[in-house]
């Protein structure tokens, strides 16, 4: 979903791993915090500052889709404090006994969240017991206004003959699967055989048009004009506007996915009360402020968003639609291990095509 950069920070870090770990300047050693996050999903200054006020070194990790993370946070074959899944994601955490309960006592800036956002969030966390929003957004067609010479207002103009080769696919099982339950009119957590071999044919019936199926080159390819429309998340279309101002990006009519990734902390994490303290820190409104204008992915913070000065990004649509116009608006749900299974040998089988 995010950028992704494979560095694995040690506890022993050095100036040139990353800026914002390390010990801070006559800051006690308070221990350290182990984070596992997202590629360029936070401003580095914001650890560093973390390290110098509470005295705590955070040794951080990143990865590229939740599927990657699972696996290595289950096996334990690496310890974590603090991790940052997606919604159904923390929703198969929290299930299968790996996340901690968290004590909101110790997160006071939890209260910068907004009401909506914890809303939200009881999909996937029923009583909001073991995850703190962080980021949220849609995903939608971002289209580039020179190469494309018609409304888009449709998931289908991605299977439109005359963008052959222009169309960029996420190479995401869920979020490919997800433009062609909406365009069929189903749930995207549907696990009905019947439904996803309708949506596989879809999909093998776009393939021949599809450029490329990317995760993070869908933003550097669409910024450099090597495609006309492509699937991306609208944190990154946001990026992709100050770079290309011929891009524009929509929620098809049909509906979408909206998502949302947040703190927890793991059940056997090594430095449980670090880690509250690591996340409380990230609720600060001008943490979340500094993260927001560094990723550009929209924060569930309130406070946060009270502090943007830039009116026409504290109003953007992009960032901050008003979702009550939209229709269809869903969030991925953990869907059980055989649905998995069923959707990832679909998509095999698309690949495979």
């Amino acid at each position: 979903m995010k950028k992704f950069i494979s560095i694995l920070l040690v506890t022993v870090c050095t100036a040139s791993v990353l800026a914002g770990c390390g010990s801070s300047s006559g800051a006690e050693d308070n221990g350290e915090v182990i984070v596992y996050n997202w590629g360029e999903y936070i401003d580095p200054d914001v650890i560093d500052q973390f390290t110098e006020e509470t005295g705590i070194k955070v040794v951080y990790d990143e990865f590229e889709t939740n599927e990657i993370m699972y696996p290595k946070v289950e096996s334990g074959a690496q310890q974590y404090d603090v991790v940052c899944p997606s919604d159904y994601m923390i929703e198969k955490m929290a299930q299968n006994g790996l996340l901690k309960e968290l004590n909101y006592d110790n997160i006071p800036n939890s209260k910068n969240i907004g009401e909506q956002y914890w809303e939200q969030s009881k999909q996937f966390d029923p009583e909001n017991k073991y995850s703190v929003p962080y980021c949220w957004g849609t995903v939608g067609i971002l289209y580039n206004k020179t190469m494309v010479d018609e409304p888009v207002d449709s998931w289908s103009i991605l299977w439109d003959e005359k963008y052959k080769d222009n169309i960029l696919m996420q190479d995401s099982v869920r979020d490919a699967f997800m433009v062609g339950e909406m365009l069929k009119g189903y749930d995207i957590n549907t696990t009905d055989a019947a439904e996803l071999d309708e949506v596989k044919n879809l999909l093998i019936e776009q393939k021949p048009l599809v450029q490329a199926y990317v995760i993070d080159q869908v933003r550097d390819k669409m910024i450099g004009d090597e495609a006309a429309l492509g699937v991306i998340y609208s944190g990154e279309a946001i990026y992709t506007q100050r770079e290309n101002e011929n891009l524009e990006y929509v929620i098809p009519k049909e509906g979408t996915n909206i998502w949302i990734d947040s703190w927890v902390v793991l059940k056997d994490a090594p430095n449980p009360d670090n880690a509250e303290k690591f996340i409380d820190f990230m609720c600060r409104d001008d943490i979340a402020l500094k993260n927001f204008e560094y990723i550009t992915y929209s924060t569930p913070n309130d406070a946060a968003r009270e502090l943007i000065e830039d009116e026409d990004i504290k109003n953007s649509p992009i960032a901050f639609p008003d979702l009550t116009q939209y229709s269809n608006l869903q969030t991925y749900k953990y869907i059980g291990d055989e649905g998995d299974s069923l959707y990832n040998e679909l998509w095999k089988e698309v690949k495979a095509e």
